[in-house]
């Protein structure tokens, strides 16, 4: 068994990526002061073609160096865009008809490995500052909040780690529904 070069693996272009379709999915980072993280979050979306992501407060912007260390160019084939509120951002995008799941550990959480997703309507996740969490307003405003099982002692894990899992099992569950 031999590891395959990047020529070999078959990766879409920058251009041609902006024309493929992409998962419905929407990706809000809600105050993330990593800018690593920001960076881990492009780059798993690049790899799972997601639509969006939406950075809010003070979650930094590209371009930067700092996001680039993670994103490897990922800021130049995601969409991506910057507004001041995440609550806004949430009313709005459910004024557009799609649902928006906070990810967090709320009283009422749905487990992930539990949570069917339906594809009939756009989806959005908001992810959290890495101390603080998802902000209460929004996860109030939320449909529903969802909540990755963690069975150690540790109370969460890094945003980019939970994004990264949440987008893996959409990913999943949507390309089931395809068939």
């Amino acid at each position: 068994m031999r590891k395959l070069r990047n020529d070999e693996l078959g990766r879409l272009q920058v251009s041609e990526f902006k024309s493929v379709p992409k998962i419905p999915i929407t990706i809000i980072l809600d105050n993330i002061r990593s800018l690593m993280n920001v960076g881990s979050v492009f780059r798993t979306s690049d790899a799972f073609i997601i639509k969006e992501i939406i950075l809010c407060g003070i979650t930094a912007k590209p371009p930067h160096r700092e996001i680039q260390k993670t994103a490897l160019g990922a800021t130049e084939s995601v969409e991506w865009r910057y507004e001041e509120d995440t609550l806004e951002v949430v009313k709005s995008l459910q004024n557009m008809d799609v649902n928006v799941y906070a990810i967090e550990q709320a009283d009422k959480s749905i487990m992930l490995d539990e949570f069917e997703f339906k594809f009939n309507k756009e989806i959005a996740f908001v992810f959290g500052n890495e101390v603080k969490g998802v902000r209460q307003d929004v996860v109030e405003a939320a449909d529903a909040c969802i909540e990755i099982p963690q069975f150690g002692t540790k109370h969460s894990l890094n945003i980019s780690i939970s994004a990264a899992i949440v987008i893996w099992e959409t990913f999943q569950q949507y390309q089931k529904s395809l068939s």
